[in-house]
Formats: C-alpha cells, sequence, structure tokens
C-alpha cells in the first residue's frame, strides 16, 4: 500500500491535559498542525502556560456552554477528542462538543476511542465500551466523517496495571485459550498514529493498528527469555467465570464513578480472551513504515528498572 502523507491542517484538540491527550498533541506539533486545545473553564494558568508554550492556541469552554463550544470549533479541519470518563464525559460531553462541530460545519471528528474493537462485542458486556458504542451510533447520525482509531490494549499496561503477568509468582494468566491473540499498542504509538490520521482527509471510518499481536503462551515465553526464569501459564478459568465473576464483584461494589474499577479490567479481558475484539484489519503502514513497540520492548525495559542495582 502506498502510504498516505498527512497533510497540516487545523486541529481542535480535547483532552490535551491528559496522559494520551499530552501525547497527541505534541505529535501534532511535530507534524505542523495548526493546534487549538480545548480545556475547561478553572485549568490552572501554569497548565495553560506550559500548552501555550508548545505552540498552540488554548481556548476555555465548558461542556455546557453550547455557544463556546460552536466558537472553538470554528474553522477547524478536525477535533480530536482525547477526554475520558464514564458516561457523563464519553458520551454525555462528547456529544455537546459533536453538536458544536456540526453546527459550524467541522468536516472530520475522532471520538475518544482507542481501544479493542467493540464493535464486535456482545452489547453491553463491557460497560466503558458501551458508552463508546452508543457515541458511535450518535456521531454516524451525523454528516461528520468520523474515524475511530482502534489500537488494542496499552501495552504499557503488561507493566502492572494489567494483573496478566504475575511477576512474583513468574506466571501468565489465561482464560479459556492461551493462543488467544491479544492486540496492544502503547500509548505513544497510538498518539503518533492518531495524530496523522488527523490530518489525513481521506481516512476511513475505522482505523486498526497494533504495535504488537501476542499471546498469553507467547507472553511466557518472552518474559522467560528476559528474566532467565521460566514463566509458567496459569489457566485462571473460561471467560463464562470471569464474565461472571466480573457481574458479581460489580454487584458487590457500590455505585462509582471511577473509570476502571476492578471489574472493568475483568470485562476487558473477557472481551479480548473471547476473540470477539481481535483486530482482524490493521493498518499499521498507512502513514508510512515505522518500528512499533513491542510487548517483548515494554517488558524488557520494566525487567530492566525492577532488577536491583549491582553492589559496587
Amino acid at each position: 500500500m502506498i502510504p498516505t502523507t498527512p497533510t497540516p491542517g487545523t486541529v481542535l484538540l480535547a483532552g490535551a491535559t491528559g496522559d494520551l491527550g499530552g501525547r497527541i498533541l505534541r505529535n501534532l506539533v511535530a507534524l505542523g498542525a495548526t493546534v487549538r486545545v480545548l480545556t475547561r473553564p478553572g485549568t490552572s494558568t501554569e497548565r495553560i502556560a506550559q500548552l501555550r508554550a508548545q505552540g498552540v492556541e488554548v481556548i476555555q469552554a465548558g461542556y455546557d456552554d453550547p455557544a463556546a463550544l460552536r466558537r472553538a470549533c470554528a474553522d477547524v479541519d478536525c477535533v480530536v477528542s482525547a477526554i475520558n470518563g464514564v458516561d457523563s464525559v464519553i458520551f454525555d460531553a462528547q456529544s455537546r462538543l459533536l453538536e458544536a462541530a456540526a453546527a459550524v460545519g467541522v468536516p472530520r471528528f475522532i471520538p475518544s476511542d482507542y481501544s479493542i474493537d467493540y464493535r464486535g462485542i456482545r452489547p453491553r458486556s463491557n460497560r466503558n465500551l458501551q458508552f463508546r458504542r452508543d457515541f458511535a451510533q450518535r456521531l454516524d447520525a451525523t454528516e461528520i466523517r468520523a474515524t475511530s482509531i482502534l489500537n488494542g490494549a496499552f501495552t504499557d499496561m503488561l507493566s502492572g496495571q494489567a494483573p496478566m503477568i504475575l511477576f512474583s509468582r513468574r506466571r501468565v494468566l489465561f482464560w479459556s485459550d492461551p493462543d488467544q491473540v491479544l492486540d496492544f499498542t502503547t500509548k505513544d504509538d497510538t498518539a503518533t498514529y492518531t495524530a496523522a490520521a488527523a490530518l489525513d482527509e481521506r481516512a476511513p471510518r475505522v482505523l486498526q493498528i497494533a504495535g504488537d499481536q501476542v499471546t498469553a503462551r507467547t507472553l511466557a515465553a518472552t518474559m522467560s527469555a528476559l528474566t532467565g526464569t521460566q514463566f509458567r501459564l496459569l489457566y485462571a478459568g473460561s471467560v463464562g467465570s470471569l464474565t461472571a465473576m466480573s457481574r458479581a464483584i460489580k454487584a458487590l461494589m457500590p455505585a462509582s464513578d471511577e473509570p476502571f474499577p476492578p471489574w472493568q479490567g475483568m470485562q476487558y479481558f473477557a472481551n479480548m480472551f473471547s476473540g470477539d475484539a481481535t483486530l482482524n484489519y490493521v493498518s499499521n503502514d498507512r502513514y508510512g513504515s515505522r518500528t512499533w513497540t513491542t510487548a517483548r520492548d515494554v517488558l524488557d525495559q520494566h525487567v530492566r528498572q525492577s532488577s536491583p542495582a549491582p553492589v559496587a
């Protein structure tokens, strides 16, 4: 495939003060885009100064202020959303931003998906992804051309946040099938690709990327090679049992607006190990050939950082 060359344009970025959003911002600037950053009223003057130091325009607007959102969207080529949260953010706030963009004729919109492929999973099997499915329906009902970035899970999570690799016990958990393919992409690689997609006027409705595609079995082999100690597979149950456990824990816990309660991670693993969320049409080379960060790269760094310093 002939690589697509992004053309610098004007991008409104929502969520630039967040982890992924900040990475997207840096990449947009590096590509020569004219960037407006949308921040909420009350953002600290120090944070605003840090954003402006990157050469971007900062616009403050509340998501409950349609007029201010429309002004922020005026004369923009693409809106990129990297806001994160529960339904009040992913559905409600994004919907208001979408309405403003549509009202002033913004041609393109990249929603805050950055996830496994939620289109193939069972409806309402994953709370956070259901918010994205619901918003996608609203987005597709407009005339704006949308592009969703589906990157699998963030590879960075393998080093601890996602309890799949039990480092101290030298075990790698799996559910149902140790050879189920799992898609991972680092936040940096996702941000780099998203920035290019924001400037790609011909970007399709969905772009799938995978910095690495691994299995529980290959992760165990990788950890064994990196540490010199054998890591074994540990059967944690079936996908069905994991789904049932997530429901039970969710029922026992008080309702919360926390984006990632313990049962949420279980829902993600159930979707991934079921195979329903696998990325089957990866377009890694759309913006040219590049070196993607692999699971081995991330785990190697983690092992090195976790190893005790040599005694002098």
